[in-house]
C-alpha cells in the first residue's frame, strides 16, 4: 500500500540524497512490523529495543558523522509531533549519536494536512519533491547563506 511505497521512497530517494552512505538499521512494516532490524547495531548505539509500535518507521545510521535518522512515514497517522519526539527520545536516551527527526510524506497535500502538528527542530521530506527538505527551525540554521 501507500505506506510501504513511501518507505521504499525513503530508502531509495531520501537516504542517498540526505543521508549518504547511511545504513538502514530498521524498517517497520504495517503488517509484519519488524521487516529489517539490525538489533546488534541498534543496541550498540544505545537503543532500547521496545515494542515495535513505538519504533519509528525507518531508522538510518550515518557512521561518518555519527548521525541517526528517525523517519516517520506518514500517509494517515503518526507525524513527528512533540509527543512522538518524547517517546523516541525516551527510548534512545543512551544513544550518543546526533539525532535527526524526519517526517516523510508522499505528497504536499498530505503534508499540509499534518503541518500544524509537526514539532519544531524536525525535518520534512516529501517524496513528490525528492530533492528538497523543509526544515522546522529551532536554534540551528539561522544565518546568511
Amino acid at each position: 500500500g501507500k505506506h510501504n511505497e513511501l518507505q521504499k521512497a525513503i530508502i531509495e530517494e531520501f537516504a542517498p540524497r540526505f543521508a549518504p552512505n547511511s545504513e538502514c538499521l530498521y524498517v517497520g512494516d504495517t503488517i509484519e512490523k519488524d521487516l529489517v532490524k539490525s538489533v546488534d547495531k541498534l543496541e550498540k548505539l544505545g537503543f532500547e529495543i521496545t515494542l515495535h509500535d513505538k519504533m519509528p518507521d525507518v531508522v538510518l545510521y550515518r557512521e561518518d558523522k555519527n548521525w541517526i535518522y528517525f523517519v516517520e512515514s506518514v500517509t494517515s497517522v503518526g507525524p513527528m509531533d512533540s509527543k512522538r519526539i518524547l517517546e523516541i527520545t525516551e527510548m534512545t536516551k543512551d544513544v550518543v549519536a546526533g539525532k535527526i527527526f524526519v517526517t516523510a510524506f508522499l505528497d504536499f497535500k498530505t503534508y499540509k494536512r499534518f503541518s500544524e502538528t509537526l514539532a519544531w527542530e524536525t525535518e520534512v521530506w516529501i517524496a513528490e519533491m525528492p530533492e528538497h527538505m523543509i526544515h522546522l527551525n529551532g536554534d540551528k540554521f539561522l544565518g546568511p547563506r
